[in-house]
């Protein structure tokens, strides 16, 4: 198994062609994804994926097998309440990374973690005005 960073291709809000890179390691031929997403939607970590090599680059080609995990991306209003949310979410038993724009982290929300408790605890900071949310990649089903 080897580290490697795979390029996902989407479109953003108002149709622009963007990329992002996510870390990967390599299982037999296919690659599981090793972090969440901040921009490309339908990707979550751990999902198994495949590439094709263009000039030395990995890029995505298609999801091989998913791993049941959700992606949220949020964009928080006041800085400082990144890390303090971050905590509270991390109390549902999600995991998230910080993004190079500070206000902004993806959100892990493993299979097993109830998403309808984060899920109502992100829309009440949404219509509070505290952050806008995105379901990137949404595995869980909604009840």
């Amino acid at each position: 198994m080897s580290d490697c960073k795979i390029l996902l291709t989407y479109l953003d809000s108002e149709g622009n062609c963007r990329m992002e890179s996510v870390w990967a390691t390599s299982v037999g031929a296919y690659y599981k994804i090793d972090n969440i997403p901040f921009f490309a939607p339908n990707i979550a970590l751990g999902d198994l994926v495949s590439v094709e090599e263009d000039e030395g680059e990995l890029h995505f080609d298609r999801l091989i097998e998913p791993s049941g995990h959700s992606t949220i991306q949020m964009i928080f209003f006041n800085e400082s309440d990144v890390v303090r949310i971050a905590k509270v979410l991390e109390g549902f038993g999600c995991t998230w990374e910080g993004s190079h724009i500070r206000s902004l982290i993806s959100v892990n929300v493993p299979k097993e973690v109830n998403y309808i408790s984060v899920r109502n605890y992100l829309e009440i900071g949404e219509k509070e005005g505290r952050w806008s949310y995105k379901e990137a990649c949404l595995a869980h089903k909604q009840k």
